[in-house]
């Protein structure tokens, strides 16, 4: 093994020793190419039933890291398996997974995005990065790019290029990170049979919950009883409602595979929020600690 890869799988190491699963990176900071076994026969499915765009590792048990975040992995004896360090022979540099060591990263990709984070986000240990920094925080959440220009939110479903400890103490995961991805999906809703959705959010399908265990019934069933409930309180309690109609919603898809199409729930649990007045950040904020404590 060269030294450029034994450095790799030293830091690898040291990672998974603290509870951090990692991945390695080849040329361009991206996952190693998916093995023969595991190769993809369409965008969304592949030979071995696979784990790509899934909240938690599927049903692959392939020795290799395939699959990208899904396949990191705080296992010593895998990292240094045989055909994980063929695998570093080959990578550049250590990815890890934020959202499987309960961490939260914010990729602020240029000086102009460092500069609104430390405006608005709360303080928290930052990493140097080529052209900007990454501000890690204590708790995991849903991943989404480009929640601001130059800004995305790096967790669940996601990795990270490892770049170093960095400095500061880690700060919890506040309500100002988690509303920004509630904020980026209601400003920037899926795209529906080619086209962008309109300001009503669109209904929950098979588009956005690929990886659901349920029928379309029970969701949509489930998710109009939760939505009358909020719409029943016009005059006080609606907030409180909504954070418990999407705590037991979220609840329904803990042992999906994933993905479940939440973000399309918590756009209708909002909506109906605000539409008996509750302000949208109180909405936005009831629905992720919904889910968060789910």
């Amino acid at each position: 093994m060269t030294d450029p890869a034994r450095h790799l799988v030293a830091d690898a190491l040291q990672l998974a020793s603290a509870g951090v699963p990692v991945l390695p990176l080849r040329e361009g900071k991206v996952p190693l190419g998916n093995c023969r076994a595991c190769e993809k026969i369409s965008p969304t499915r592949s030979r071995c039933g696979g784990r790509p765009n899934m909240r938690s590792p599927g049903p692959c048990r392939c020795p290799r890291p395939c699959h990208a975040w899904a396949a990191a992995s705080a296992d010593r004896q895998v990292i240094l398996s045989r055909p994980w360090l063929d695998a570093w022979r080959e990578a550049r540099a250590v990815g890890y997974h934020p959202g499987g060591a309960g961490l939260t990263v914010l990729d602020l990709d240029n000086a102009s995005a460092v500069a609104w984070a430390r405006a608005h986000m709360p303080a928290t240990r930052t990493v140097a990065t080529t052209r900007g920094e990454h501000w890690i925080y204590l708790g995991a959440m849903p991943s989404s790019n480009g929640v601001r220009p130059g800004v995305d939110v790096k967790s669940l479903m996601q990795y990270a290029r490892w770049l170093g400890p960095g400095a500061g103490t880690m700060t919890r995961l506040t309500d100002a990170v988690r509303a920004l991805v509630v904020r980026s999906e209601e400003a920037n809703p899926a795209p529906i049979g080619g086209r962008l959705a309109s300001s009503t959010p669109v209904p929950w399908s098979r588009h956005v919950a690929t990886g659901c265990r349920h029928t379309e019934r029970y969701v949509t069933d489930g998710l109009n009883r939760g939505l009358a409930k909020i719409r029943a309180l016009p005059e006080s309690g609606a907030g409180s409602q909504t954070f418990g109609v999407a705590r037991f919603l979220a609840a329904q898809h803990a042992h999906c595979p994933g993905p479940c199409g939440l973000s399309t729930i918590a756009a209708h649990l909002i909506a109906a929020a605000t539409s008996v007045g509750v302000p949208d950040d109180y909405a936005a904020r009831a629905v992720t600690r919904g889910f968060d404590a789910a």
